[in-house]
C-alpha cells in the first residue's frame, strides 16, 4: 500500500506512530506531511528507516500516487488539530482511505464521513476497540508461550521500538515470536490488535488477555507491546492492565537517558531506576511473578561514547543486561529473554 504520513510540526522528534511506520511497516512511504521541514527528505533527519520525501501537504501529491492517508502523530489526549483538516479532506476527495490513531474518531466527523462515502474510501479508526471485550478470567500465563512485556519509566521512551525489535531479531535467530500490540502504532504495523487505552477500564486486563489465548498456541514467544507508565499521573491504569492481563514471564524496563520528569508532566519526577524494578515486580507479584531481567535505554540524544557509558550505567544500575536497541543490538537481551 502507498501511504502519505501526516506529521505537520513533529516530525521526527514527536512523530512516534510516522517513525514507526518508516522502520517497521510493510507500506511503501511516498511522502511525510510536515508544514516545518516540506523540502528536506526524512533520511535528513533519520538515516536508518525507509527514505521519503517531505511535503507541506496533501496537495502537493498527485491523486493516483498515494493509496491512504496515515495520520502519524498522535498528541497528548489523541485530539484532532483542525489545522489538519484541509490535508484529510484533500486525500478524501483523491479517493484515499485515511488511516487514524486518535481518540477523536474521523467516521464520527460529519464532513469526513460524508467524503468518504461520496468518493468510496475507507476511515479506519485504529483506536476503535472490539465490542465484545470482558474482564480478565487470569489465564494468560496458562499459554504455553512464553510472555515478554515491555514496561516503561515514562511514555515515549521505547517501548514500541524495543518490541519490534526484540521480536524482528528473535525471529532472525531462528526462534517463533510474535507481536502483541496493544497501542495505534503497533496496531498499524502488525495489521491487527487491541488499543487497550480506549478500552473500559474494567476490560482492559482482559483485552490484553484475549490477544494472548489467541496467539498463544502458535508461537513460543510473545512479545506484548507496554503502554505508559505505573508512575504516570494520566496513563498509569493503562500501564497496570497490560501488566496484570498480559501475566508475563519477563520484563524489560525501557527508559530514555538523561529524562528526569515525566514528558507533558514535568512537575513530576521520575524515581530511581531500583524503585521502578520494585514497583513493576512488587505489583505484578500478586497476579504473575514477572521480574525485570533485562533494560533497554533510548540513547537518541547522546553521542556514540556518551551513549555506550549510558548504557553500561543503565545496566550496572538495573543489574541486567542492558542495550539501545537501535545502535547496539538486542543480542544481550535475547540471551536472558529467550532461552
Amino acid at each position: 500500500m502507498r501511504v502519505a504520513i501526516l506529521a505537520h510540526e513533529r516530525f521526527p522528534e514527536r512523530a512516534k506512530t510516522a517513525l514507526g511506520v518508516l522502520r517497521y511497516a510493510d507500506h511503501d512511504v511516498v511522502a511525510v506531511l510536515d508544514r516545518t521541514t516540506h523540502g528536506r527528505h526524512v533520511s535528513d533527519f533519520v538515516p536508518d528507516v525507509q527514505d521519503a520525501p517531505i511535503v507541506a501537504g496533501m496537495a502537493e501529491l498527485e491523486p493516483d500516487a498515494v493509496d491512504a492517508l496515515l495520520l502519524g502523530i498522535a498528541p497528548i489526549g489523541g485530539g484532532f488539530d483542525e489545522t489538519w483538516r484541509t490535508d484529510v479532506r484533500t486525500a478524501l476527495e483523491y479517493g484515499c482511505d485515511v488511516i487514524s490513531g486518535l481518540h477523536y474518531f474521523l467516521a464520527e466527523d460529519e464532513e469526513f464521513a460524508r467524503l468518504a462515502a461520496e468518493h468510496d474510501c475507507e476511515l479506519r479508526d485504529v483506536r476503535d476497540p472490539p465490542a465484545d471485550l470482558t474482564v480478565s478470567d487470569g489465564v494468560a500465563g496458562d499459554v504455553d508461550a512464553e510472555i515478554v512485556l515491555t514496561v516503561g519509566t515514562d511514555c515515549s521512551v521505547g517501548k514500541m521500538t524495543t518490541t519490534m525489535e526484540l521480536v524482528r531479531d528473535a525471529r532472525a535467530a531462528g526462534y517463533d515470536a510474535a507481536v502483541i500490540p496493544t497501542g495505534q502504532t503497533g496496531i498499524v504495523i502488525e495489521g491487527w490488535g487491541t488499543p487497550v487505552d480506549r478500552v473500559i477500564s474494567d476490560f482492559t486486563a482482559g483485552a490484553v488477555e484475549s490477544m494472548i489465548m489467541e496467539k498463544g498456541s502458535d508461537y513460543d514467544y510473545l512479545f506484548v507491546e507496554g503502554q505508559g507508565s505505573i508512575v504516570h499521573p494520566a496513563y498509569s491504569a493503562v500501564t497496570c492492565g497490560i501488566l496484570h492481563g498480559s501475566m508475563a514471564d519477563r520484563l524489560v524496563l525501557c527508559h530514555e537517558a538523561d529524562r528526569g520528569s515525566i514528558h507533558g508532566y514535568e512537575s513530576f519526577s521520575l524515581p530511581s531506576i531500583p524503585t521502578y524494578v520494585d514497583l513493576y515486580e512488587r505489583l505484578a507479584e500478586p497476579v504473575a511473578p514477572s521480574r525485570v531481567v533485562a533494560g533497554a535505554l533510548n540513547t537518541a540524544g547522546l553521542e556514540d561514547a556518551a551513549a555506550r557509558e549510558a548504557v553500561d550505567d543503565y545496566a550496572d544500575t538495573l543489574g541486567a543486561p542492558a542495550t539501545d536497541v537501535l545502535r547496539f543490538g538486542t543480542d544481550d537481551l535475547l540471551e536472558v529473554l529467550v532461552r
